[in-house]
């Protein structure tokens, strides 16, 4: 399977953007970061993490 087709936890996506947790929890509520929540839990597709950092709506 592909990394970027692949489900990622809140965990795996700070990581990978190189922030913390509480940074993309607050991007969930502020920004329109593509996040699904599944449970209790936030999952991401790393392809959509992509584009939206891509898009500039990080940057706020």
């Amino acid at each position: 399977m592909d990394l970027i087709d692949r489900w990622a936890s809140l965990d795996e996506i700070s990581d990978y953007l190189g922030v913390t947790k509480d940074t993309v929890r607050n991007w969930i509520k502020k920004t329109d970061i593509s996040a699904h929540k599944v449970g209790r839990l936030w999952k991401f597709k790393f392809s959509e993490v992509d584009e939206w950092v891509k898009s500039g709506k990080s940057a706020l």
